[in-house]
């Protein structure tokens, strides 16, 4: 029996993870940073490391309950660390990890190419409420 070599192995796992496929891992972990709560903390992790009431300040639409579920998956997923300094009060530090440096660019990407053609979506939205 021939063993595979590290290319034909990194090919079957290619495979094997297609997000079409409705039991696909890669299907969760794209609806979790297509999430905009999970996109805006990247972001805002863009430039260092930020505190919790940091992170609220920069995003004031998302609710206590959201950022803190989002930052928690985040964390689960190796995006976002948690640093957790003993002072008094207790200072918690969130930041991206290598794998979050690595998807900060298209999410700067992303919220820039949102902020950009609002006004094309909102005209497009306005003609599609007056044909409807």
């Amino acid at each position: 029996m021939a063993t595979a070599t590290a290319a034909a192995r990194r090919a079957e796992a290619k495979v094997e993870y297609d997000a079409f496929v409705a039991a696909c891992p890669s299907q969760k972990l794209l609806g979790r940073i297509s999430d905009k709560w999970v996109a805006l903390i990247i972001v805002a992790l863009t430039d260092g490391s930020l505190r919790y009431s940091e992170l609220s300040r920069r995003i004031p639409s998302a609710s206590q309950k959201m950022l803190t579920q989002s930052l928690r998956s985040l964390e689960r997923d190796g995006l976002v660390t948690r640093t957790v300094t003993a002072d008094v009060p207790v200072r918690v530090d969130y930041a991206l990890t290598e794998l979050g440096t690595s998807l900060r660019h298209l999410m700067v990407r992303i919220k820039a190419w949102a902020e950009e053609h609002m006004d094309e979506v909102e005209r497009a939205r306005e003609a599609h409420a007056e044909s409807a």
